[in-house]
């Protein structure tokens, strides 16, 4: 999942980089890299992280790769942004239940990752912040991209018989990996509404520094009951490291360098491709099959939350 908690379908805005987070961004010199090469380099990172994660599961279960992921993470971002822990009740209550959220997103998302293609997990998931964008809508049209997003996600999970026969079928998605999916999008959905809330309070990168440890904290038990003394082989908490930088640190830091020199819509309908590029590497780097009515189904998503953005009128002031 991607590292910054601007929605998919309603990004939050740009905020100025902290020092630590501007020295790491600019070391890699993003201002001479077009913004949209930047957001397409951090939706690669991130799914290349997943990709490098689902081959973690030979050692570690899903909770232990989600806190090898957000232990490490945590410990990179509260490095870099220094946030304060001087925090009101509100705001301190307001972070751990982003924490929780992302804990619950994630863990959720591995578990979903070792039962069911790559693109097919992330397109799934995809439907929780679009849902949180079309919510608010008060557009008839917007409920049409409910539907052909609902659309998209009975294709990828096999509950729609489209007559392709033995040759383009798809196997139905089996009930636990489905509940698995299912709750990604519920937690992406509540990651993006709470991430939002902290961010205004906090600051982004602080308020995802702070929740990430958060989250950490929470699944660190799932992690050691599952993994148990597996968590601390030096190969697994290296490809553990390489999952936190690429899914969370180096995505983090190339959106919001492209955000800050394109205009939020843009940037949007950008990440909105984030589903196909799933996919993409899914089957390039873990050689995973998708039938023709699982890659229907992708665009189906992707075209929805395209839809949504387009059709939105543009705020101003």
């Amino acid at each position: 999942m991607s590292g910054t908690y601007t929605s998919a379908v309603g990004p939050s805005g740009a905020e100025p980089a902290p020092a630590g987070l501007g020295r790491l961004v600019a070391a890699v010199g993003p201002d001479a890299v077009p913004p949209p090469l930047l957001m397409l380099l951090g939706m690669v990172s991130t799914q290349v992280g997943a990709a490098i994660a689902k081959q973690l599961f030979s050692t570690t279960s899903p909770g232990g790769t989600t806190a090898l992921r957000l232990g490490f993470g945590a410990l990179v971002l509260l490095a870099l942004a220094r946030p304060t822990l001087r925090l009101g009740l509100r705001t301190a209550g307001l972070v751990a239940a982003f924490g929780v959220a992302m804990a619950g997103m994630n863990l959720a998302f591995y578990t979903a990752l070792q039962r069911v293609p790559l693109g097919v997990a992330v397109t799934i998931a995809f439907t929780g912040p679009l849902l949180v964008s079309v919510a608010a809508s008060r557009r008839v049209r917007d409920l049409g991209w409910v539907v052909l997003a609902g659309l998209g996600v009975a294709l990828l999970a096999g509950l729609v018989d489209l007559g392709a026969g033995s040759g383009g079928g798809t196997a139905p998605l089996g009930g636990t990996a489905l509940l698995c999916c299912g709750l990604v999008a519920l937690g992406w959905a509540g990651y993006v509404v709470l991430g939002k809330a902290v961010s205004v309070r906090l600051g982004g990168s602080r308020g995802l520094a702070l929740g990430m440890a958060v989250g950490a904290i929470c699944v660190l038990p799932f992690g050691v009951a599952g993994s148990g003394s597996a968590l601390l082989d030096p190969w697994t908490m290296t490809l553990g490291f390489g999952v936190a930088l690429l899914s969370s640190v180096l995505p983090y830091s190339a959106e919001m360098a492209a955000l800050r020199r394109m205009p939020a819509r843009v940037f949007a309908v950008l990440l909105s491709l984030e589903p196909a590029v799933a996919a993409l590497v899914g089957v390039t780097l873990l050689h995973e099959t998708l039938g023709w009515p699982q890659l229907l189904g992708i665009g189906c998503v992707v075209a929805a939350s395209l839809g949504a953005i387009t059709g939105r009128p543009e705020r101003t002031g």
